[in-house]
């Protein structure tokens, strides 16, 4: 009885331990992984997050035709523009998918650790990107590898879910329809038969809650919210019309209607960003439009605006 009860005792251990190391996947994502101890699903995007060690772990996923693209743009010297230092880089085999694994140093005023995966999936490519701002604090390089070397794919959610797994809530849609969900906090939407849309030739609606990005203080909004808009690799030629901060729903808001060019056609198109500012977050709405339907689809970016809720 003795040496049964012990075998059951070992079989309910190997058991909790295969479960325990089972990877995780955040509301609606198609990638997963097991987060390094202490980090848990975030409220604010697709991913993980702990911020007593000042770490994230963003997931992104792409089409599988970018994967190659995406993983020939990481050149040191590219990386280095976007702030990281190179320190290692591996080719790695995940449950036989190909991937690339890129680790370094932030470059700049605040000192930290940022690593990059890239894998290949049958129907979609996965960007994994963690980073641990400063210094030597959080986790190990060891228990960042094993984090990012679990990750896992799994098979398509729906729109409809990813959208409900939103860290906001859009009450009115304005007759617009959502068409792309992406890195779990933001919701493409437009109005018209196609999905992906060229030159503006249907409106774009782009409804976007901030990442661990915190708002900047109130004297330096107007200088953000137009950083922001000009950081627009779509946009060119860019003039803005109106600029102004608001209150509205006791909440503190930026607005910017502008003229602009769509960058690869030529086309030229209006533009309305607006910025809604809570104490710890924000939520930024982009929409375009061919000037041609400029009074009418102004009007409806702004009814999705105002309706939009934070959840808690």
């Amino acid at each position: 009885m003795k040496g049964l009860a012990t075998a059951a005792l070992g079989l309910v251990l190997s058991v909790q331990a295969a479960l325990a190391v089972e990877p995780v996947f955040p509301p609606a994502s198609r990638i997963g992984l097991v987060p390094p101890k202490d980090m848990t699903v975030s409220r604010r995007f697709s991913g993980f997050e702990n911020e007593e060690k000042a770490t994230a772990i963003t997931l992104v996923e792409m089409p599988a035709a970018a994967y190659e693209q995406l993983v020939g743009g990481f050149t040191k010297e590219a990386l280095k523009r976007q702030g990281l230092n190179e320190t290692s880089r591996e080719d790695v085999k995940l449950s036989q998918r190909a991937g690339v694994l890129i680790g370094g140093t932030l470059l700049g005023a605040v000192q930290g650790r940022k690593w990059i995966l890239a894998v290949k999936g049958e129907d979609m490519a996965a960007l994994v990107i963690a980073d641990i701002r400063g210094g030597e604090d959080g986790y190990s390089e060891a228990q960042m590898r094993e984090a990012l070397t679990s990750v896992a794919l799994r098979g398509p959610v729906s729109l409809e879910e990813q959208v409900a797994a939103m860290p906001f809530r859009v009450g009115d849609k304005a007759g617009f329809r959502p068409v792309r969900a992406m890195t779990g906090n933001s919701v493409l939407f437009t109005d018209g038969p196609k999905d992906t849309i060229k030159a503006v030739e249907q409106p774009i609606l782009i409804v976007a809650s901030s990442l661990a990005v915190p708002p900047p203080p109130g004297e330096r909004r107007n200088q953000f919210a137009r950083a922001a808009l000009n950081a627009n690799q779509i946009l060119k030629d860019i003039k803005i019309e109106r600029s102004e901060a608001f209150r509205f729903k006791g909440q503190d808001w930026h607005e910017i209607v502008a003229t602009a060019t769509e960058a690869e056609s030529g086309q030229p198109i209006v533009v309305m960003q607006t910025i809604r500012f809570e104490s710890d977050r924000y939520v930024r709405m982009v929409g375009m439009t061919r000037t041609e339907q400029r009074s009418e689809n102004l009007r409806r970016f702004r009814a999705v605006i105002d309706s939009v809720e934070i959840n808690p």
